[in-house]
């Protein structure tokens, strides 16, 4: 069973947002440490957070960022950016960096920072997704999404028997910078924060955070047509 207290906890993508409210619980739940990890490590604010240079895109720039934290235990993806490019005319260079960030930043953090874990006698890793993992709406992001939830399924089967649990986190709107402007019911960051750590805590596959996102779970055991309005059903 995985536990936050004394832990040592590496988040992507630390610097706000969820990624900040993530800092900040973990230390609420007595992490030893926390790595704060953002491009820019001075925009990082929390006052106990280690910032930590980050570009999950870089591969070098991952290679260096496990070197510096070689006593992580819990890894938690949570970069990520939303283009909006349409999916039939959107510009492929935003696609193609919405899938370096959304898809292959995961995936370079995860195969960095795994023998680190490992060393350190296993741990865990949350990688945050979304409910558009499972409900297209008609950008790349969605699809970028989708990929990392399958990405994660494939990864929490690879590091199953090395003793590091897998944790997917699923939810809807949240009130952030990236929603900011929606006129549309938000999760706070700490319901979202909250919900993903007892899940870690709980050793759960998944953490489905919100209402919308149970909805959308269950629905793909259903016909396409009937999550989608515009098919009129």
């Amino acid at each position: 069973m995985t536990t936050l207290k004394n832990s040592v906890v590496l988040v992507t993508g630390g610097n706000r947002g969820i990624g900040k409210a993530l800092v900040e619980e973990a230390y609420a739940r007595g992490a030893a440490k926390v790595y704060a990890a953002a491009r820019d490590p001075r925009t990082v604010t929390h006052p106990d957070a280690v910032p930590l240079a980050l570009d999950v895109t870089d591969p070098a720039s991952v290679a260096a960022a496990a070197q510096a934290a070689q006593d992580v235990t819990v890894l938690v993806n949570n970069a990520g950016i939303a283009v909006g490019a349409s999916v039939l005319d959107g510009p492929l260079d935003d696609i193609r960096r919405e899938f370096e960030v959304n898809f292959y930043g995961p995936l370079h953090t995860a195969r960095a920072f795994v023998p680190v874990i490992e060393r350190n006698g296993g741990g865990h890793v949350l990688n945050v997704h979304s409910v558009l993992s499972w409900l297209a709406e008609g950008t790349t992001y969605s699809a970028s999404k989708a990929a990392a939830w399958s990405q994660t399924n494939s990864l929490r089967l690879a590091l199953r028997p090395r003793g590091i649990q897998v944790t997917g986190l699923h939810m809807g709107y949240v009130d952030t910078d990236m929603t900011d402007g929606l006129d549309v019911p938000k999760a706070t960051p700490k319901d979202i924060v909250t919900a993903a750590f007892d899940g870690v805590e709980s050793d759960a596959y998944e953490v489905l955070a919100d209402d919308t996102t149970r909805w959308a779970k269950s629905a793909l055991a259903g016909e396409v047509a009937e999550m989608y309005a515009q098919f009129g059903l």
